[in-house]
């Protein structure tokens, strides 16, 4: 797909990402003279996260002034509060790789209609990397279209993941889950940035990802991505309520079945009550446990009407 002929939103999306990531870039050579705060333990924000969060609104409602905005560091705070367009930020996801100088975060960007994922740009920094995706025209990385892998065997599939680190974590159910993976695939990866691990599934470089206690901005445009490059997505139970049961399995079709059925027994690993969760976090619809015999078709992941706005169903 051309720049020119991306869709107009998508275009402000990826304006906005690279005004975000040209910040961070020059904010990494001197990583000395970051003030960093502690939003929980392990939890880290910056001034750049803030000052990337605040470029990207900029350019955002520069454009679209009547949308709404979920971003990480300021929730609801700007833009429209009821507007059926709300768009999904997370102006720095890998903030922890960032202030150790660790080149591996990205700047997350998706727009949802109605609840309904329609946009998404996925930007890395550090290697110029642009991951995009309008619904129903593909994903693509720069201009390559991609696709998942095609891998059907677990005994072949290399798998990101993500390790805990908040409170509430059950550490030894998650090492149990590890370790379960680990003697099925033939490798565990966790570069700690989750909307990156998404773009590596859709890009093929991952066969699948998984990760437990994650919010909207960590995945909502890689969700697109990957269903975009032939990928599915789901929580550990292969239901489409990931966003709200803050667990979420991604891969290839073969790859993705194979690992639901291993990780649906640790489903709902995170307790509500237990887990830290600063803003309140759009939803989607709830569906029943289902056995975890093979991936369900299932229409778009929609995300409830009350918290983004619009008229999406629940």
């Amino acid at each position: 797909m051309q720049q020119t002929s991306l869709h107009p939103m998508l275009n402000v999306a990826i304006k906005a990402a690279r005004a975000a990531g040209a910040l961070i870039n020059r904010a990494s050579l001197d990583l000395e003279a970051l003030r960093i705060n502690t939003k929980s333990p392990n939890d880290f924000v910056t001034e750049v996260d803030h000052a990337a969060e605040g470029v990207i609104i900029e350019t955002l409602l520069g454009a679209y002034p009547d949308h709404g905005i979920l971003a990480e560091e300021s929730g609801r705070t700007h833009g429209a509060k009821h507007s059926e367009y709300v768009w999904i930020i997370d102006p720095l996801d890998g903030t922890t790789n960032f202030i150790h100088g660790l080149p591996v975060y990205c700047v997350s960007i998706a727009l949802a209609h109605r609840g309904v994922v329609q946009q998404a740009v996925v930007y890395d920094p550090t290697r110029n990397d642009l991951f995009y995706a309008t619904k129903g025209r593909g994903a693509f990385l720069n201009d390559r279209r991609l696709r998942v892998s095609r891998r059907t065997r677990m005994s072949d599939a290399l798998i990101g993941t993500g390790f805990p680190f908040r409170r509430g974590d059950n550490f030894k159910r998650y090492i149990k889950m590890f370790e379960e993976v680990m003697q099925q695939c033939a490798g565990l990866r966790r570069p700690g940035a989750a909307a990156l691990d998404l773009c590596y599934v859709a890009a093929g470089y991952y066969d699948a990802f998984f990760e437990t206690g994650l919010q909207p901005w960590d995945l909502a445009a890689g969700s697109l991505i990957v269903t975009e490059a032939g990928g599915l997505i789901g929580n550990f139970t292969g239901e489409a309520d990931f966003l709200h049961q803050r667990e979420v399995v991604a891969g290839n079709p073969k790859i993705y079945a194979q690992l639901v059925t291993t990780l649906a027994p640790y489903t709902r690993v995170i307790k509500e009550e237990d887990a830290v969760a600063p803003t309140p976090a759009p939803t989607v619809e709830a569906a029943p446990a289902a056995a975890p015999a093979a991936p369900r078709k299932r229409g778009p992941v929609r995300i409830k009407k009350d918290e983004l706005g619009g008229d999406a169903p629940v």
